[in-house]
């Protein structure tokens, strides 16, 4: 098994764990860290808390949390890969919009989009 990857990990939740903490964070698309099942947002949101994840964490590997996606990403070596089945649930629900959550969205939100 590849390093920074442990299939029984399971995701932490169906949004960004913290934007969902938050009062106002909101996410673009969602990522799943392959080593504990943290839930982030992606480097197009505002906050990108799936880098700052591995940052804090040094754990390496993501996998996109959504739906028809499978791919993962290595921090490190900065490649994509094709990975291990992780546990379910393999993606947001199918019903959450993009963005979310929509009641916290700004008037302005795909000017904040990077």
């Amino acid at each position: 098994m590849r390093e920074g990857i442990d299939p029984s990990a399971p995701p932490s939740g169906t949004g960004c764990k913290e934007c969902l903490a938050s009062d106002s964070g909101w996410w673009v698309h969602l990522r799943r860290c392959a080593q504990c099942g943290h839930i982030g947002c992606c480097d197009s949101s505002p906050s990108q808390h799936a880098t700052r994840h591995f940052q804090e964490t040094g754990h390496p590997v993501i996998q996109s949390f959504e739906p028809g996606e499978d791919w993962f990403f290595d921090y490190t070596s900065k490649r994509a890969f094709a990975g291990p089945d992780l546990a379910p649930p393999h993606a947001r629900p199918s019903d959450q919009p993009v963005p979310a959550p929509a009641d916290r969205l700004p008037p302005d939100w795909m000017d904040q989009v990077r």
